[in-house]
């Protein structure tokens, strides 16, 4: 690691990289229930799917650049160097993942009665049911005529599926897909209270052998992550969106940028899978026996114990809830919600309120990743059925959701919805909804910003705020924004709200700059910030500058960070902390002190220069006092997390905060003070 990081600026990726062995720490964390552990195990396999799909497919596009020296490296510095890194980072995660697997999950999975087992370990019954199991469900879908290959073939293998393979020869081979649309674990009948779960691996594996009884073979698993850039050759000309949907099917085709092995294959056996693949010894990760693990989202539990998080459902909101409708409890004061910690409802509720409203005329709104099902969607589509005038800009570069957005964006169109998408060269990640009503001759205006997606299905999983408020100068400039969006006005002018890429840096900056102004005049003066990532090197140079002006910096960071803390002469006041628990950590809160007359903002932007700079963002102040007190009395409680809290340090070695202090596991102490909340 320390290579590719100086005392001034930790490398991004490898940063990344530390933040999902923050993952993998959750699953060797007893303290979690056993089938929450199994599902971090899930998280960070996911998560690792991604990252060799986006980010080291990044790097290798840009190491292969025919650039001059000076342009590459102002891309990425060293691309073969952190390439390599990356390797030994990710090979070392492997280990540690397969030794939690190995060492601890499947021990205490068998003290639970649940054995994970092998098909050399299967019982005579057993064989006999994996064998019906195969006849019956799997047979058909496996072509072993098509499954044989010589060394002087290519070979084609799916993204992100699972395969087996064996040497047959010294010249012959054989890959077996594991068939998408089964179950990945199957379990055997049991008349008692013992329960035998096994891989469809290897009911495959069994009934190969014993189909091909006269040949030698032993079976590996294999698994390649494709490229998941759309390469779209120009997106100032013709129809962006278009374009986007024709690219889609490439994700299936691209460049190999993982090829994940089972560590036990034979050199020789890689050297000819390799050339099969058309890959190199750089493509080629080390893992265990199986793959695949995001599987393990549905690993079941034939036992019916209770192996999981204690529940805690999302709260009914302590205000609105007491209104008849949305509009009158937004007419009587701005609405803070904290997700999902209270209920997703009301904003849902507001959208389906304006939807059969005949006062409201405009609703307008960004939208960046989807819910599939949705409520909210409906209610929008029905809003333009019934004549509303509906706006939805839908961003449909927000990776990995393409085809929802799109397919969300055709409905929106046929119930008479203007659709706009997304834009060349820059991403709409802000997260606003605007609203006009026409009340007794009088334009009134509502609007809501928040620090996560308009979707049902994470709100139940990420922590956000969302504000809802009819504050006219807040709603003029939101309104603003979305003349930007829809092509009327160039440039939003806003002086409550931080709109990037027009004000917010600057704004930032001015922000930062008069905490330094402060501490220089002996006054007190302070920033604390949360964020999933900080990476902007100008931002970290500037924190940097105060720290050594006397400023008290504390950050919050769930993801990657690549300011460096405790560095004498550049940030020892500067203190990190990064919390991981079963909810996703996402809200973005700045807090300056302001010379005691502390200023406060939420919104969707992460100090990351993609954020800044080439990102449409929003973000708010917080006015009301008593939403106020509420954000600043949450940021408390997770500045004290000394359970779930990891420190981040020059290292970045994720030890979890040990104190003298009263143990504050900060989602449940969260939970409790919403629980306990009068608005």
């Amino acid at each position: 690691m320390a290579s590719l990081y100086n005392n001034k600026y930790y490398h991004r990726d490898l940063s990344w990289l530390r933040f999902n062995h923050r993952v993998l720490q959750e699953a060797a964390d007893k303290r979690n229930p056993l089938y929450e552990r199994i599902k971090f195990l899930a998280i960070f396999s996911s998560n690792l799917d991604e990252f060799f799909r986006v980010r080291v497919s990044d790097i290798r596009q840009i190491k292969d650049l025919e650039l001059d020296k000076p342009l590459r490296k102002k891309l990425i510095t060293k691309p073969n160097a952190v390439l390599k890194e990356l390797k030994v980072q990710v090979d070392t995660l492997q280990e540690e993942f397969g030794a939690i697997f190995q060492n601890e999950i499947i021990p205490d999975l068998a003290s639970e009665g649940i054995h994970l087992i092998k098909y050399k370990e299967f019982s005579k019954e057993q064989k006999k049911v994996a064998e019906a199991y195969f006849d019956n469900n799997l047979a058909d879908k496996i072509d072993l005529k098509s499954s044989y290959f010589t060394s002087k073939d290519s070979v084609f293998v799916e993204n992100e599926n699972s395969y087996i393979t064996a040497q047959v020869s010294k010249n012959e081979f054989q890959v077996v897909p594991i068939p998408k649309d089964e179950p990945r674990f199957f379990v055997f009948p049991s008349k008692t209270d013992t329960y035998h779960i096994t891989f469809i691996d290897d009911i495959i594996k069994y009934n190969l052998y014993r189909i091909q009884s006269d040949l030698k073979l032993s079976y590996y698993a294999i698994k390649i992550s494709r490229d998941a850039e759309l390469y779209i050759e120009d997106e100032f000309s013709g129809n962006l969106m278009e374009k986007i949907k024709e690219s889609l099917p490439k994700r299936e085709t691209g460049q190999a940028t993982r090829v994940l092995i089972d560590k036990r294959m034979p050199k020789e056996f890689q050297e000819i899978l390799k050339k099969a693949l058309d890959i190199t010894h750089a493509d080629i990760v080390l893992g265990g026996t199986y793959h695949n693990f995001k599987d393990f989202f549905k690993f079941p539990n034939p036992t019916k114990k209770d192996l999981y998080f204690e529940a805690l459902p999302p709260l009914t909101h302590p205000v609105t809830s007491q209104f008849e409708t949305m509009f009158e409890a937004i007419d009587t004061k701005d609405q803070l919600m904290h997700f999902p910690y209270q209920s997703f409802e009301p904003v849902i509720k507001l959208l389906e309120e304006a939807a059969v409203d005949p006062t409201v005329k405009v609703i307008k709104m960004t939208m960046y990743r989807l819910a599939e099902d949705s409520r909210l969607n409906t209610a929008i589509a029905n809003a333009a059925k019934n004549g509303k005038k509906v706006v939805v800009f839908i961003e449909v570069k927000a990776r990995f959701d393409e085809h929802n957005n799109l397919k969300w964006g055709e409905i929106f169109k046929e119930n008479g919805a203007q659709v706009l998408y997304s834009y060349p060269g820059i991403k709409v990640h802000s997260k606003i909804l605007y609203i006009e009503r026409e009340v007794d001759k009088e334009t009134k205006h509502y609007c809501y910003i928040g620090t996560g997606n308009f979707n049902e299905k994470t709100a139940t999983l990420y922590t956000d705020f969302g504000l809802m408020t009819n504050n006219k100068k807040i709603s003029q400039e939101l309104n603003k924004i979305f003349l930007v969006l829809e092509g009327i006005f160039i440039v939003p002018k806003a002086k409550k709200l931080l709109v990037s890429p027009f004000t917010m840096r600057y704004k930032f900056v001015s922000l930062v700059e008069n905490e330094i102004l402060s501490a220089q005049a002996g006054k007190e003066a302070y920033i604390i910030l949360k964020m999933n990532s900080l990476q902007d090197k100008n931002m970290i140079k500037l924190l940097y500058e105060a720290s050594q002006k006397g400023v008290q910096i504390r950050l919050l960071i769930r993801g990657m960070c690549s300011l460096v803390p405790g560095i004498k002469g550049q940030s020892e006041n500067i203190y990190v902390t990064s919390i991981l628990d079963r909810f996703l950590e996402h809200g973005r809160v700045y807090i300056f002190g302001n010379g005691g007359d502390e200023k406060m903002y939420i919104g969707s932007a992460d100090w990351m220069t993609r954020n800044l700079s080439h990102r449409i963002e929003v973000v708010t102040p917080i006015l009301d006092p008593d939403h106020f007190k509420t954000i600043r009395d949450v940021i408390d409680i997770q500045l004290a997390d000394n359970v779930k809290g990891r420190i981040i340090d020059a290292k970045q070695k994720n030890e979890y905060v040990n104190n003298n202090e009263p143990k504050v596991r900060s989602q449940y102490a969260t939970y409790d003070y919403f629980k306990n909340l009068k608005q």
